[in-house]
């Protein structure tokens, strides 16, 4: 196997030295691990030791995706590629896109039935990998890692992902101690159908969940960061909160948008209609004007709202059902 470097779509990355280094595998290759690289230089010569080690026996490529980085980290990736190009492919973005878009890029160019996401900071253990592989072989469709151990600061990087991990988990209805450990196997038909892009990467057991995959955590092991530095901060959290809403959205509502949309607005409606009446009845009754009342600008304008909120119900509706034809 060599490398190929393209993108996750078009434009996104680019060939050096004009062309791609060789030819794709013929066969298809069993396992595919998918590593996403951004600056961890320090860290890739260890990373494919362990790696090999773990996988020795086995039918295996490792699609590095270097995701711009700035520190070497690709010219390592270069020489493993000559060392060993039978297993190691090598995948360039044009610039750094970040880790979803990554991830997204390496599963488009892996071969692989069976598809191993890993991150390059050596804080995953690729010794936990043939464990993975274990429960796929019992029928897993999704095998997710749990650190249960974490070695990261708990005010800055576990206290946030203990509650984004709640929140994920009732919302999505799909329920996992630890989405944002990158280290986790799945089977290739349940990658497919959706398109990543955001920090959607985190959200995969959930989408697989939604369309009837069979999902077990295991605990793995979890290093504390010896090279390099994290990339991610509390700035993050933020980014998952509003991806979240997206992913309640196309797993809940992209069928039938009118459920979300015209119950919003029957919400909005009813309410504001029985406050119209209370207003009316107060009027006939005790001879309050129903224009010198608040209730009666706030009801007349949660109507117009209800109503147009049924209304974009009505056209998602319509850009559904012009995409399912």
């Amino acid at each position: 196997m060599a490398a190929s470097r393209a993108g996750p779509q078009a434009g996104l990355a680019m060939a050096t030295h004009g062309q791609i280094r060789a030819e794709s595998r013929a066969t298809k290759a069993l396992l595919s691990v998918v590593i996403p690289v951004y600056n961890e230089v320090d860290n890739l010569r260890a990373l494919y030791q362990a790696l090999t080690a773990s996988l020795r026996g086995r039918q295996y490529e490792l699609v590095f995706v270097d995701d711009g980085s700035a520190d070497g980290s690709l010219s390592v990736l270069s020489e493993l590629v000559d060392t060993d190009a039978e297993h190691v492919r090598l995948v360039e973005l044009r610039r750094n896109f970040g880790q979803t878009a990554a991830i997204a890029a390496g599963i488009d160019h892996s071969q692989g039935e069976i598809v191993v996401l890993i991150d390059a900071d050596m804080q995953n253990d690729p010794a936990d990998i043939p464990m993975m592989l274990e429960k796929i072989d019992e029928g897993y469709d999704v095998v997710s890692g749990w650190r249960a151990d974490r070695k990261d600061r708990m005010l800055t990087r576990r206290f946030p992902s203990r509650v984004a991990n709640w929140l994920i988990s009732k919302v999505t209805g799909v329920e996992l101690h630890d989405y944002g450990c990158t280290l986790k196997a799945y089977r290739r038909e349940v990658l497919q159908g959706f398109r990543l892009y955001g920090e959607m990467h985190r959200f995969i057991p959930a989408y697989a969940g939604s369309v009837g995959a069979r999902i077990v955590e295991v605990p793995v092991r979890h290093h504390p960061r010896l090279h390099g530095k994290a990339k991610y901060g509390l700035e993050r959290t933020t980014k998952v909160l509003l991806d979240l809403f997206t992913v309640k959205f196309l797993i809940s509502y992209s069928v039938k948008p009118i459920y979300l949309f015209g119950g919003t607005g029957v919400a909005l409606i009813l309410p504001s209609l029985a406050v119209l009446v209370f207003l009316l009845v107060r009027r006939l009754t005790v001879g309050t004007a129903v224009l010198s009342s608040p209730l009666f600008q706030t009801s007349t304008m949660l109507i117009i709202l209800g109503f147009q909120s049924i209304l974009m119900g009505f056209i998602a509706e319509l850009l559904v059902r012009t995409y399912h034809e």
